[in-house]
């Protein structure tokens, strides 16, 4: 497993008032370009991105790639966040799901794949407030993940960070680093799966 084997059981809870306040002044850091930003909001939400994505789509697979343009789309977007507006984790979940819809219409695109009843009915969904508190989301700090991951062999490592600090797709890290992006994939899903069990020793 990929993001699922990372972000399992390893830090459970409702969102509390200082979340959200640490949440906003992270975006705050995000905004202005701070890679380890991207981790924090990273370790917070990744759980609860996932889950979503996972729900809307059945498939971990197309779940897992939607957690990654979730958190690319987060870096790259960092200014458009309006704390006034929504919680950073409202947010991310609005993003989480437009990603999802998409990826389920591409999917009714494909030749010879009908659309199930499921997702024409989540595909039709109006798009209503989440009910962020009762969603449950990832605790591990930043300064520990980063630890983490200077325990990978550098390539995977490199992958993991060109994917989740960068916010590049598996392909575009396949070119920069010139390699097959099915390697690319193994280094990230091998790494992940390090990370996971380094965070939960």
């Amino acid at each position: 497993m990929l993001l699922g084997a990372l972000i399992d059981d390893a830090g459970n809870g409702a969102s509390s008032p200082a979340e959200r306040v640490r949440d906003r002044e992270t975006m705050q850091r995000l905004a202005e370009g701070d890679a380890s930003a991207l981790a924090a909001i990273f370790d917070r939400h990744a759980r609860a991105v996932f889950g979503l994505a996972l729900r809307v789509l059945e498939d971990q697979g197309d779940a897992e790639d939607v957690v990654e343009a979730v958190f690319a789309q987060a870096w790259s977007q960092a200014r458009r966040y309006d704390a006034d507006r929504d919680p950073v984790s409202a947010w991310l979940l609005t993003i989480t799901r437009s990603r999802a819809i998409d990826r389920l219409r591409t999917r009714q695109t494909r030749p010879n794949t009908a659309p199930t009843a499921t997702e024409r009915a989540l595909v039709e969904l109006p798009d209503t407030a989440l009910a962020v508190d009762h969603l449950v989301v990832l605790a591990e700090s930043a300064t520990r993940l980063r630890q983490a991951l200077t325990t990978l062999p550098y390539l995977q490592r490199m992958a993991i960070e060109l994917a989740y600090c960068e916010g590049l797709t598996q392909t575009e890290i396949a070119a920069r680093l010139e390699q097959p992006p099915g390697t690319i994939k193994t280094r990230i899903r091998t790494g992940l799966h390090r990370l996971r069990e380094t965070l939960t020793e």
